[in-house]
């Protein structure tokens, strides 16, 4: 087997394992949480948290219903990352949410971030301005 091919076969495996992450990410912010095959934390920070119901409301749908993945936003192909804008009662918002891997003690980055019994997903919603 040539370099070449070697590489080409480990990009097909990254990308097989990237499309089951994005699918598990998905399954989980899909469902906010509620689809307990997927486990995790779901975190506000403490601007998101002090809004009002109605501008949370809007938050939680429309991070449930994010499919604007693009290269951009999501170069890895795991569905980690969304960025959207809205605006309520004349304010403006823009809103990031992102979900990170951990192990099960939540201590650190899972070292198999696609087996669901070692992995643990925080998704985190913010205002632009806390990244």
């Amino acid at each position: 087997m040539t370099e070449d091919q070697k590489s080409m076969g480990e990009d097909k495996d990254e990308a097989a394992i990237a499309a089951q992450i994005a699918e598990q990410n998905d399954r989980f912010r899909t469902t906010w949480g509620a689809d307990f095959s997927v486990p995790g934390q779901i975190v506000l920070t403490r601007g998101v948290a002090d809004l009002r119901p109605s501008a949370k409301a809007i938050i939680m749908q429309r991070v449930q219903q994010f499919s604007e993945f693009t290269e951009d936003n999501d170069p890895y192909g795991d569905h980690t990352f969304g960025a959207f804008e809205f605006e309520i009662a004349g304010s403006a918002y823009h809103i990031f949410w992102k979900i990170d891997l951990y192990d099960t003690a939540y201590n650190m980055g899972s070292d198999n971030p696609a087996d669901l019994s070692v992995t643990r997903r925080v998704l985190t919603v913010l205002h632009a301005s806390e990244y």
